[in-house]
């Protein structure tokens, strides 16, 4: 069972790997910029106040990260007092994740050129980093941002994805639709239009599990 100093010690950890305080957190998920205050964690009368699950939802979903991601920060912190070691995983350039040699079949890292980037999120071993490029996820992503991928995380309608075609296009979208036929994608920039792919055509999908911001 998680503790209420776990629960808000997981809020302040998840607004630092964002680079935002408690109240920009807030403010960026639309809430009350006092809302994660340490002042409204304690009632005057000394009860325990907790985040409700709208407000977690919130949050998570304007940084981009994961229910699991945040419950395991929240144990970690449970079990040790503190937030999980960070570790490196390693970091290529989106533009130059399409050449040949970066990726296995399976999309996992392969071969040599890859650089390294601390791992600011829980994950497993077999996550990697892609730096953005380009401007059709603004404003969600932006030139320069990191985004961690996980080859091994099941892909759903709605997700944010990393796709890489069999012509060696490497991109990242939103997975609109999926048949077994075709694949539609979606960006963020309205300038974009939809992009539908033969699955044939498509040589891996991943999904983003953490972005930068």
């Amino acid at each position: 069972m998680l503790t209420h100093q776990a629960i808000w010690a997981g809020i302040d950890a998840l607004a630092k790997r964002h680079g935002l305080s408690a109240s920009a957190l807030a403010r960026t998920a639309g809430l009350d910029a006092t809302a994660f205050n340490p002042s409204k964690r304690i009632s005057r009368d000394g009860r325990e106040r907790w985040p409700s699950t709208e407000s977690l939802a919130k949050i998570l979903d304007v940084t981009g990260e994961s229910l699991s991601q945040f419950l395991h920060d929240t144990g970690s912190f449970e079990q040790t007092g503190r937030a999980p070691s960070s570790r490196t995983v390693p970091l290529l350039g989106l533009a130059q994740a399409g050449g040949g040699g970066y990726f296995d079949s399976s999309g996992f890292p392969a071969g040599q050129g890859w650089d390294e980037v601390a791992l600011p999120v829980a994950g497993d071993k077999t996550v990697y980093a892609l730096e953005v490029q380009g401007d059709s996820m603004e404003p969600l992503y932006r030139e320069g941002d990191r985004i961690i991928v996980s080859p091994t995380e099941q892909v759903r309608r709605g997700d944010r994805v990393v796709v890489r075609t069999r012509g060696g296009e490497v991109m990242a979208k939103i997975l609109h639709r999926q048949t077994a036929r075709q694949i539609e994608l979606h960006s963020v920039n309205p300038r974009y239009e939809p992009r539908i792919l033969d699955v044939q055509d498509v040589d891996w999908m991943a999904r983003i599990i953490w972005a930068s911001q």
